[in-house]
């Protein structure tokens, strides 16, 4: 049996509490499974700055809760890259520079949190199919596993990514992407729960299978993610509403 400290046994019953939460927000539990820990690389970091930790509603933005897999020290954005490796034809590493000299989209899309709470904001990126043209996947790369700046890790499958509406954003609401909400660059999915959406991603890897991510590995939440009918908690509009599942596109 693994030794378990008192920190991830607090953090085991912490999940149980949010499991709990998740079913009545109508979240499929799921079973234990296994999944790999993405691997440890330089990251650089901003001299200087403290770590940043799960905050709610922080006054600059008072519509929105934040939340983080674990503190981590924001990126040096001048210096970050995204890596795109696995089976492509042309894997590389890219400056934002490089990225947003791919073709801009902007969307204004709600973001639903598997904790019941959702809210809308005005995002700015590029599409999968823009990055696609330019490292240009396998026809056998069906998976892609994103490995995040704070540890967290997620697998979007092609088609997911490839879906109308999924963005890598870099802006929000007519800014840049702020530290606290994922900066320099995170993945927007609106039919899917926020846990599908990484943030501050490092590196991309294109596979030919799927591998779970953080949450559906640890917790009762599914590898899929879809947003299911229930009852959502808009943080911009206050009053509960009821949902059908999917994307939110009704408020």
């Amino acid at each position: 049996m693994n030794r378990w400290s008192r920190r991830r046994f607090v953090r085991a019953a912490t999940l149980g509490g949010l499991g709990a939460l998740a079913a009545a927000c109508g979240v499929r539990p799921t079973g234990e499974a296994t999944s790999p820990t993405p691997e440890t690389e330089a990251i650089p970091t901003q001299p200087g700055r403290p770590p940043l930790t799960n905050q709610n509603s922080p006054p600059f933005k008072p519509n929105w809760n934040i939340r983080y897999f674990q503190p981590y020290v924001p990126i040096d954005h001048d210096r970050w890259r995204l890596t795109v490796e696995g089976l492509v034809e042309a894997p590389g590493s890219f400056s934002m520079d490089d990225l947003v000299a791919l073709p801009r989209v902007e969307q204004n899309t709600r973001m639903k949190c598997v904790e019941c709470w959702s809210a809308r904001a005005d995002w700015a990126g590029f599409t999968y199919a823009a990055l696609a043209e330019v490292v240009r996947p396998l026809p056998e790369a069906t998976w892609v596993f994103f490995a995040c700046a704070d540890g967290y890790y997620e697998s979007l499958s092609v088609d997911e990514l490839a879906q109308p509406r999924v963005l890598f954003a870099y802006e929000m609401d007519r800014e840049p992407l702020r530290d606290e909400f994922g900066a320099p660059l995170r993945l927007i999915v609106p039919p899917k729960y926020g846990y599908k959406g990484p943030k501050v991603i490092v590196r991309m890897r294109f596979e030919t299978h799927q591998q779970r991510g953080y949450w559906p590995t640890v917790g009762p939440y599914s590898a899929d993610g879809t947003i299911q009918p229930g009852r959502d908690f808009p943080l911009d509009i206050g009053a509960p509403r009821e949902i059908d599942g999917g994307e939110i596109t009704d408020y």
